[in-house]
Formats: structure tokens, C-alpha cells, sequence
């Protein structure tokens, strides 16, 4: 299947930082581009892959599942390892859920992590029936442009697909169980009012992992998809901060000889 206009896969090579950017659940490498585009500004490498059955048509998410979405993080983490000396990963939504594994399964080869919005749990009451219901109903309406900011549309699907939605709540108890394993630098940014990922999430995150550096910010004035929206720039000014303070000695702008 051909892919949604703005779905491509978004990758930059740069310097000895390399950032791996994670998108969230029915969305695109769309909604975390413009935070990659202002890191690879500032000489980082970045990639920001596009997960299996995301990008086309929600139907095509319905054969894919968790284990399908993380190895392909997974891959292009280790590609950045290879290519980097000092690796960080951010991740929006799901995307926060999938950085959260990487963190808790490579550790020291992750130097930080960047979360915006984490999902981590059933939020809906609905959600407790899906088990069930993905048998007879395929799809309901769909997640994506959670954005306060007129005029600003997210990249993803119109559908959100049930077997989908059940693999993702596996994986949300898979992530919960490791948040212990998860020691590195921590940069939580989430907003105050989400209609997609309740600011829950982000306690159950900060309550629960071993890392002792952590930063927390709240997003006053974005929705769920904050990297598109009124705060974006606040969240990637944060990132290239974090990146800076954990990274100082890098040399930025210049690729590996």
C-alpha cells in the first residue's frame, strides 16, 4: 500500500549524538518530525522510523502487534549505536511506551530518555471489553490530532483497529513490569489536559522507574499530540538542553570518520 502523504520515515545524519524518535499508536514519523528536524539543526543524527502497519491503511495495523512495532525501534537503535557515541531516544504516546522498553532491555547504551505524553494503561473503561469486542467489531473512531492548535492535523489513521488496541495493552504490562529496570536520565514532558493519554500515565512513570535524574514538564497549553501543537517548541528546546547537559564533550555537526 502506498503511504499517507507525510507518513516517510524521517532520518538525518549528523554528528556523534544520535536521537532515535519513536511515533505513537495509528499516528506517523509526521507528529515527531519537526522535533527531529530541530535536532538534526543542532548537528544531532536522528531517525524517526515508521512502525510496521502504521502510515498506510488501519487495516494494515490489524496484522502486526506490539512485538512487531518494538523490534523495529529496536533495529534502528542498534543502527544508531554502530553509527553514534552517544545514543539518546524520545517517543511520543506510545512511542513513550516503546522508549521506555528500549531503556529497561539496552541500558548504559541508552544515555536518556525523552518522553511526551507515555501511554501506560487503559485509560477507558471501554478498553476492558475489547478483548471480546475486537471479535465482532473491527474498528471505532479513530485517536489521532488530539491538538489544541487550529488549522494542525496529525498523519494517521481515521480507525483505531481493536486487534491492535489488544496487542497494545499487552505490551502496556510487558513496559509496566521493566519500569523498575529503567535507570537512565528521564525528560517527561506532558500536558495538563490530554484527551487521549490522561496525565496518569506520566505519574505512573515518574513513581515507578530507578532513574534518580529526572525532569518533569507540564505542557500548558497542548493536547495530546504536543509535538504539533502550541508547546512544541518549549519541548524541543527541553530535549536539546537534556541532550546538551548529558552529552557536553560530543561533537556535534560532523559525522564519524
Amino acid at each position: 500500500m502506498p503511504l499517507m502523504p507525510g507518513a516517510e520515515p524521517y532520518r538525518h545524519d549528523g554528528g556523534e549524538v544520535g536521537v532515535l524518535l519513536c511515533h505513537g499508536f495509528t499516528g506517523s514519523p509526521h507528529a515527531v518530525r519537526p522535533w527531529g528536524e530541530y535536532l538534526a539543526a543542532r548537528g544531532h543524527t536522528v531517525s524517526a522510523p515508521l512502525l510496521p502497519g502504521h502510515g498506510t491503511r488501519w487495516q494494515d495495523i490489524q496484522t502486526t502487534g506490539w512485538q512487531d512495532w518494538y523490534a523495529e525501534v529496536d533495529r534502528e537503535l542498534r543502527a544508531l549505536s554502530g553509527r553514534c557515541s552517544r545514543v539518546f531516544v524520545g517517543g511520543i504516546s506510545m512511542g513513550g511506551t516503546l522508549t521506555l522498553r528500549l531503556a529497561a532491555q539496552h541500558g548504559a547504551a541508552i544515555a536518556g530518555i525523552m518522553l511526551v505524553n507515555p501511554s501506560l494503561k487503559a485509560d477507558s473503561h471501554q478498553l476492558k471489553a475489547v478483548p471480546v469486542l475486537r471479535h465482532l467489531v473491527p474498528s471505532v473512531p479513530g485517536i489521532a490530532s488530539d491538538i489544541a492548535k487550529e488549522g494542525i492535523a496529525e498523519v494517521g489513521y481515521d480507525r483505531t483497529p481493536l486487534h491492535a488496541v489488544h496487542s497494545l495493552s499487552r505490551f502496556w504490562k510487558v513496559v509496566r513490569a521493566g519500569l523498575p529496570q529503567v535507570t537512565q536520565p528521564l525528560l517527561l514532558m506532558h500536558s495538563r489536559v490530554d484527551h487521549v493519554v490522561h496525565p496518569s500515565n506520566s505519574a505512573l512513570v515518574i513513581g515507578r522507574v530507578s532513574s534518580s535524574d529526572v525532569t518533569e514538564r507540564v505542557l500548558e497549553r497542548s493536547y495530546h499530540v504536543a509535538t504539533l501543537d502550541h508547546d512544541a517548541e518549549q519541548i524541543f528546546e527541553e530535549s536539546s538542553r537534556f541532550i546538551q547537559r548529558l552529552a557536553p564533550a560530543a561533537k556535534e555537526g560532523a559525522p564519524r570518520g
